[in-house]
């Protein structure tokens, strides 16, 4: 879960993350930056354009390559469900080399984004809707896990967050689908990781994943917050998986 200066808000280019990475120790690198939407007069504030995309799946490419025998590179996307501009979306990425897609579902309106799912203060239907359009993303079989599952800003009922939460941890593990535990919830304390969404995928017994999610290539280089993630694994019994098993989002 690695993204790049082209979804326009993270810095650093492709290399400086793979070099960060292998300076770190790590064997296996994946980028998943935020990829294009094909909506009509979309605003790509903060993922790359479709007219991005290419420069991205070529520099990637052509880097794993160069690295091969340091690092192996994967390529991905990380991508909302918006379920009227979905298949038109995955239609136009057909024609990259890809690997895989993860489900970052940041905004809940179908490509409005206008009521981030961090905001405070959006209640009960927030939560519903949020857990609503994870699962009909899940239930497409295009994405290989779902990132940071409990993004979602909730102070409302805990009763009322568990019952929608367990939907979503349930629907996962119908699916086979990992969830994320995420670092850079950890490293910039947001409201994420969520300790009571980790109690409720420990019982309903979800795999998880721990993901980077790095926006910076120094961030690869700090360890520590990864430890707290598997500190956090293993407080609530879960054992974060070694390898990802992608589904192909073009199947």
């Amino acid at each position: 879960h690695t993204h790049t200066a082209r979804c326009h808000h993270a810095i650093g280019t492709e290399r400086q993350y793979i070099e960060a990475a292998i300076q770190a120790g790590y064997k296996v690198l994946g980028f998943a930056d935020h990829g294009t939407y094909i909506i009509d007069n979309f605003n790509y504030r903060i993922r790359m354009r479709p007219d991005e995309v290419a420069g991205y799946i070529d520099t990637l490419k052509a880097l794993r390559e160069e690295y091969k025998n340091d690092i192996r590179i994967h390529i991905g996307f990380e991508l909302e469900y918006y379920p009227s501009h979905f298949d038109k979306t995955l239609e136009f990425l057909k024609q990259f080399d890809y690997e895989y897609l993860i489900l970052g579902q940041h905004y809940i309106d179908d490509g409005l984004e206008r009521t981030h799912v961090m905001k405070p203060g959006s209640g009960d239907e927030m939560l519903v809707k949020y857990v609503d359009t994870v699962i009909a993303g899940i239930k497409t079989g295009k994405f290989s896990y779902v990132a940071h599952p409990d993004v979602v800003f909730f102070d409302g009922d805990d009763a009322f967050y568990k019952t929608h939460m367990t939907r979503l941890c349930r629907a996962a593990k119908e699916e086979g689908i990992p969830l994320e535990i995420n670092c850079l919830g950890v490293h910039e304390g947001r409201c994420y990781p969520n300790e009571k969404f980790w109690k409720i995928a420990r019982d309903v017994g979800n795999s998880v994943i721990i993901g980077v999610d790095a926006h910076k290539p120094q961030i690869l280089l700090n360890r520590d917050i990864v430890r707290k993630c598997e500190e956090l694994s293993r407080r609530f019994d879960l054992f974060p998986l070694r390898e990802l098993k992608f589904r192909d989002p073009k199947a």
